[in-house]
């Protein structure tokens, strides 16, 4: 059945588990992936498609089922799951999605590495995503893809199915010219792009961004209104006065949207209000005593940085004796790719640094720093999330950042204290955190020391206005923020 929306991402939208020997499909169960949020779209349609890949031994095997057929919570959808073998998902994947375009896009210039990019293998496999896409999609539906590692999907499809309406999603931050220009193929990318109806960021930053990479390579006019008051954060570093919101290249308009995604909002406030989480909330402080409780979550990643947090920790302790015994620190940092050695060498940075604070002054009582390396249950997650005093986030780069927009919704006592990065997408939102700069000592160590000493009552004033601006511009209203940028990118295209 032809689809009227299709939606091109990587992943699958469900965990394959092997139960009794049988591999079994089951729903996503973090509330606030990306795959739950995209899954709910195909409600206002008749019939979707979903494209993903999946791994297969013999890519050319006649007996690989390529298209199944998922009912679920979101209703009845395809999915149509392309066979790629370890070689190439390593190329496309490991090497050229987080070798290459990871560290630019995060403006890790110094990371990048060219050298074993494989781009004929990438070409080929955002190639058949894009054939995948078109054979599904029906006569002048939507094909919304999603992020970096599919960039070149909407120049090929434009070219097979000239009929669709083709939007684009960036999950991450986009890079000014200057970073991301040191990609040698640039041009290639940005002219997919420019296939597009309408291209999509988080914030004005991201989207000014990639209105200068492309004035960079082409001529082109722009349209710009101010920015929403609500993503005008004074003092942040990715703060901007002004968007785009359209620009014409070749004759052919495409939009620029800019729509932060949100939490589910009303999910965690009701893991929040559980009678367990209570229990487990109490327990927490219990074994906490007098000791006040700083909650660090994040990946394994340079982007994240862990590192700089634990260096701050370590001065910290260093310079306030008197807090030794009065902090904890809980710095659960997930392992985002074991395979690949820059993340492993972070995570053993991480665990050295943690060890030495332990040593220096932790006692048979006490230990200044929990270190958790794996994932924990989401529910567990809310239960630290409302027992912290203090929750740090300060990524180096984040497109977005949704455990800080976590933390706050489960804050249905209306207490704690954010310490957040500006360099977070969140910051031009979260007006009332405490912003740091995590590349400055003095402001990391600051930023922590003040939301550790924070009064109850600057808590709770803080508090109140995080929770209104992640309640009023939660799960939801990104859902149609999209939706109005879909219909907007429409219009236009219907009035060429």
């Amino acid at each position: 059945m032809s689809s009227e929306l299709v939606i091109v991402y990587h992943r699958q939208p469900y965990e394959e588990v092997v139960e009794n020997g049988k591999t079994v499909l089951r729903e996503n169960k973090s509330p606030n992936g990306i795959v739950p949020t995209l899954k709910s779209f195909f409600g206002s349609v008749d019939h979707g498609a979903w494209v993903a890949w999946k791994l297969a031994e013999d890519p050319s095997n006649p007996d690989f089922e390529k298209v199944v057929e998922i009912e679920d919570a979101y209703g009845k959808y395809s999915v149509s799951r392309l066979p790629l073998s370890a070689d190439q998902v390593r190329e496309f994947y490991h090497i050229t999605s987080k070798e290459a375009f990871w560290p630019i896009i995060h403006s890790f210039k110094e990371r990048y590495n060219y050298d074993p990019v494989d781009w004929p293998n990438f070409r080929q496999v955002n190639w058949q995503f894009a054939e995948a896409a078109a054979a599904e999609a029906a006569e002048g539906a939507l094909v919304w893809v999603h992020d970096y590692n599919l960039w070149l999907v909407p120049g090929y499809l434009r070219k097979l199915r000239p009929d669709l309406r083709i939007s684009f999603f960036h999950h991450t931050p986009f890079p000014a010219a200057d970073a991301f220009n040191v990609l040698p193929w640039r041009r290639e990318i940005i002219e997919s792009l420019l296939a597009c109806d309408d291209v999509g960021f988080h914030i004005p930053r991201y989207a000014a961004n990639f209105v200068s990479v492309v004035r960079s390579l082409f001529d082109l006019e722009v349209k710009r209104v101010p920015a929403p008051e609500h993503m005008i954060s004074e003092g942040t570093a990715l703060t901007e006065r002004t968007m785009p919101t359209e620009i014409t290249y070749q004759g052919r308009r495409v939009g620029v949207s800019v729509t932060p995604v949100g939490i589910d909002t009303d999910f965690i406030d009701k893991r929040a209000r559980l009678p367990e989480t209570d229990a487990a909330v109490a327990k927490i402080r219990e074994e906490l005593g007098d000791a006040k409780l700083v909650l660090s979550v994040g990946r394994t990643d340079y982007t994240k940085g862990g590192v700089e947090q634990l260096t701050s920790f370590e001065r910290i302790l260093t310079n306030n004796p008197e807090l030794i015994g009065k902090v904890r620190l809980m710095h659960v940092s997930v392992s985002a790719n074991r395979n690949m050695a820059a993340y492993n060498q972070v995570q053993e940075e991480i665990e050295t640094i943690a060890g030495r604070l332990n040593g220096r002054f932790g006692t048979l009582e006490w230990q200044p720093v929990t270190l958790v390396s794996r994932a924990i249950p989401f529910d567990e997650l809310v239960s630290y999330y409302r027992a912290a005093d203090v929750a740090w986030i300060t990524p180096l780069a984040d497109g977005m950042n949704l455990v800080c927009k976590e933390f706050i919704a489960s804050r249905i006592d209306g207490k704690g204290a954010l310490v957040l990065s500006e360099f977070a997408g969140a910051a031009v939102e979260l007006h009332t955190a405490v912003i740091t700069n995590p590349f400055s000592f003095r402001s990391m160590d600051t930023a922590i020391l003040s939301a550790i000493a924070m009064s109850e009552e600057e808590q709770r004033g803080r508090m109140e206005e995080l929770r209104k601006a992640v309640l009023k511009y939660n799960i939801k209203a990104w859902g149609e923020a999209v939706e109005a940028s879909h219909t907007k990118a429409k219009q236009s295209v219907d009035a060429a």
